[in-house]
């Protein structure tokens, strides 16, 4: 027999013999709190995970060394390999943020801006593959929040395809809002209520303007920033908030014209 394949079917093996006490170790685990459940999957997948149950130890490896494939793979423009790559990366490290928004950053921003930049496809083509990767890559993010449901890397990531790539202020206000909630920086709120502004029903106007009034009531820097008055002024008017609640009005623009020069009395 060939040594190579003796050798696969020993591993195989003693990945097998494994699984027993793996499996107990695991729930064990869970049991005492130390360890979360994995999501719901379907028969399928949860067939998938067995196997890679056998690898063990070995599944960081293996994910390390896809990832540099698909890295390669980036380099060569081949968006079908570093989809592949990363999926299997994915599966390897599931509990892992930086894996799910690197695979969802190649289809959601570098695979679908290549195919909208390649002249030699039709348009209609070029937005219905710019389309497919944008959609892609929210697949992947949502599906790295069923292993990490409050990660606020793939919130943020979320909330900015939202934002930029396939707009839907909704879900966009969303995402930034539930990040913010889980430790994100305030400026991933304030994102999320700029996007609220959008929605322009009463309920996220409402939601919108307690954000933006809360931060503005804290004086310098945010009394001075523009995009929290301008969007303030427009929630006042749709809120129809009382005048002495009002931010001050906007000072009048000054003027671009220089003052007309003064004619020179000739005479003597």
């Amino acid at each position: 027999m060939n040594k190579r394949v003796l050798g696969v079917l020993l591993f195989l093996a003693f990945g097998l013999a494994r699984l027993p006490l793996d499996h107990a170790m695991t729930m064990n685990l869970r049991e005492k709190g130390l360890k979360e459940a994995p999501p719901t999957v379907s028969w399928q997948e949860d067939f998938g995970q067995m196997f890679l149950a056998t690898l063990g130890g070995l599944r960081s490896l293996v994910a390390s060394v896809g990832f540099l494939e698909a890295y390669s793979a980036w380099e060569r423009n081949d968006w079908g390999a570093v989809d592949n790559r990363m999926t299997l990366v994915t599966r390897m490290q599931p509990y892992e943020p930086t894996y799910w928004d690197e695979a969802s950053w190649h289809m959601a921003y570098n695979a679908a801006s290549y195919f909208k930049r390649d002249k030699s496809l039709r348009a209609a083509i070029q937005n219905k593959l710019f389309k497919d990767h944008v959609q892609r890559g929210l697949e992947i993010l949502n599906e790295g929040l069923r292993y990490l449901p409050e990660n606020r890397r793939l919130l943020e990531a979320l909330g900015y395809i939202y934002k930029d790539r396939q707009p839907d202020p909704e879900r966009a206000a969303t995402a930034f809002i539930e990040a913010h909630k889980n430790g994100s920086l305030d400026f991933i709120e304030r994102l999320g209520a700029y996007e609220l502004v959008k929605v322009g029903d009463r309920a996220s106007s409402a939601q919108a303007y307690e954000i933006l009034k809360r931060y503005y009531d804290r004086g310098p820097p945010f009394t001075k920033m523009e995009s929290i008055q301008r969007d303030l002024r427009i929630l006042e008017n749709r809120l129809n908030i009382p005048a002495d609640k009002r931010i001050p009005a906007a000072p009048a623009p000054a003027s671009t014209t220089s003052p007309r020069p003064m004619l020179r009395n000739t005479n003597p």
